[in-house]
């Protein structure tokens, strides 16, 4: 709901602030007072195209901030257009984008104007509002063929991806057998050519390794070497052993080094004996990383890369192999789901068909209450082929409208007027009831060329849809606005150079002089007793 709207520097509009109540507020006032002005801004905050244009001579800026309310929560939305085009938006006092904003507060309300009408006008709308009107079954019906349709184009989808992966693999067959092959000759494994790459310098300088390791042996192990200096030295001090401890602690730190010494020593030897003096093996390593470095230069720059294009090799050529295969089960999955689909398409058609009769009788006779006596409808179930079932179903659902009897029934837009397609959406949100969960209706001038009788229709009809929301209705006839709970009068007024709106509320001896004035353009006593009489009429057409 609709609490409060709050509007700044906007074409006329200097600096006005608008509260709203459930029930029904009608929105009265002169031609080019500023009315509509007024729903652009609400239009703002619903997400809407922003016009530069728009914003007051001599402003920099447009601002409009409204106040929402939606199942306890309060929501503050705030809109600025700058004269240079530039939008910003916030939410509850942080930054937002006008999507977030068309998000968060359009859901709220629904804008209903001679151009939004215009929407009923086209079959695409048709189903969803036959469907909300005929329930749960339609709707729970609706959602299984939805999920059916998704299931369906996935398979579709992965059916087609497989066929084209598999003409891809079959003109690239002969040539990813030819990578395969050649990396399998070659076999190599993961980190192959870095274990290989530190060989080389032992291999290429194996003799002056193996005699440095030698001499090195030598000099620790050999006779006179140091082992047996280290051990010399050992007995020396152990023939004064326990003398002094500060003595003790050397002798065990030359243990130590002796027993060090031993273990270089083995290690030396064991170096030198392993060092591979085979100029043939240095040949083999360096032929080895050649053939690496080939498969490198096309496939890598590195290993890794190279096995990782064998093994998408592999996959692919195995994918061309089991193609046949693969194909068929990706048939049957999308004839799988086809069925499926179709089933659920004849489920939600059969469950439409039977809702049909009912909705159609309860819009007749709501737009006869709307003085549109012997107007018929009804819905038109055309089937589409398979491969043109759209998200709404496997028929195209249409209304058609027959302004009298005897006459044939035929699309809306071909014969409904500007008039009778707005009462018709009046008539077809009271048949919808609570299945329509918009809380707030705004309808801009739904009273264009009508009067009398038909003008107290419409305002009754809005006045019982202002039972169960919040209605808010620009008009300009008085029949309409007697209905109202509240009533709001817009008024320009020229106090300079610039013009300027401005909105007040009108209650008790206020509201009779705007009802006379909209009902004979002036406040004479005939007049003022015309709009007692009608006020009277609609507070107790409201109150049964």
């Amino acid at each position: 709901m609709i609490e409060e709207l709050h509007v700044r520097d906007l074409a006329l509009i200097e600096d006005v602030w608008l509260e709203f109540g459930p029930g029904m507020t009608a929105l009265t006032g002169e031609t080019g007072a500023g009315k509509t002005a007024l729903l652009g801004a609400l239009q703002l905050l619903l997400g809407e195209r922003a016009d530069s244009g728009s914003v007051r001579s001599g402003a920099s800026e447009t601002l409009v901030e409204g106040r929402f309310s939606a199942d306890g929560e309060e929501i503050l939305a705030r809109r600025r257009v700058s004269a240079d085009g530039r939008s910003r938006c916030t939410l509850d006092g942080e930054m937002a984008t006008v999507g977030a904003l068309a998000d968060r507060i359009g859901p709220l309300v629904e804008l209903h104007g001679q151009h939004e009408h215009q929407a009923l006008l086209s079959a695409a709308t048709h189903s969803s509002y036959l469907d909300r009107r005929a329930g749960a079954p339609v709707l729970d019906a609706r959602i299984t063929y939805h999920d059916a349709r998704i299931a369906y184009r996935d398979a579709c989808t992965a059916r087609d991806e497989l066929l084209a992966m598999l003409a891809e693999a079959a003109r690239d067959a002969d040539y990813l057998r030819l990578v395969s092959e050649e990396i399998e000759r070659v076999a190599p494994q993961p980190g192959e050519d870095e274990a290989l790459e530190s060989r080389v310098p032992a291999l290429q300088h194996g003799e002056r390794l193996a005699q440095a390791a030698s001499e090195a042996a030598q000099l620790l192990r050999g006779d006179g070497g140091a082992l047996d200096l280290l051990a010399q030295a050992s007995v020396a001090l152990g023939k004064v052993a326990d003398i002094d401890p500060a003595l003790d602690d050397l002798a065990a730190s030359l243990g130590e080094a002796y027993t060090l010494a031993d273990d270089v020593s083995t290690g030396i030897r064991a170096y030198r004996d392993g060092v591979d003096h085979d100029s043939a093996g240095l040949d083999d390593v360096l032929s080895r990383l050649s053939a690496l470095g080939v498969l490198k230069k096309k496939y890598g720059p590195r290993l890794e890369d190279v096995l990782a294009t064998a093994e998408r090799a592999h996959a692919a050529i195995a994918a061309h192999d089991a193609g046949e295969e693969r194909t068929r089960t990706a048939e049957e999955a999308v004839e799988a789901a086809a069925q499926v689909l179709r089933e659920a398409a004849a489920h939600l058609q059969g469950l439409r068909e039977q809702a049909a009769p009912a909705f159609v009788d309860e819009l007749g006779a709501a737009v006869s209450e709307l003085c549109m006596d012997g107007a018929r409808f009804e819905v038109s179930f055309t089937p589409l082929p398979f491969d043109g079932w759209t998200a709404d179903g496997s028929h195209r659902v249409e209304f058609l409208y027959a302004p009298a009897p005897g006459q044939p029934a035929r699309p809306l837009a071909r014969i409904a007027s500007g008039g009778e397609i707005s009462r018709v959406m009046l008539a077809l949100k009271g048949v919808l009831g609570e299945a329509d969960s918009v809380g707030t209706l705004v309808f801009d001038e739904i009273d264009a060329g009508i009067g009398g009788t038909a003008a107290r229709a419409v305002g009754r009809r809005l006045a019982q849809l202002a039972r169960t929301r919040q209605v808010i209705v620009v008009t300009h006839l008085a029949q309409v606005a007697a209905f109202a709970d509240s009533q709001l009068v817009v008024s320009k007024s020229v106090g300079g150079e610039v013009a300027a709106t401005s909105v007040t509320l009108v209650e008790g001896q206020q509201r009779v002089a705007e009802i006379a004035r909209m009902l004979s353009g002036n406040d004479s006593e005939a007049s003022r007793t015309h709009a007692d009489e009608l006020l009277g009429e609609a507070w107790t057409a409201r109150s049964s």
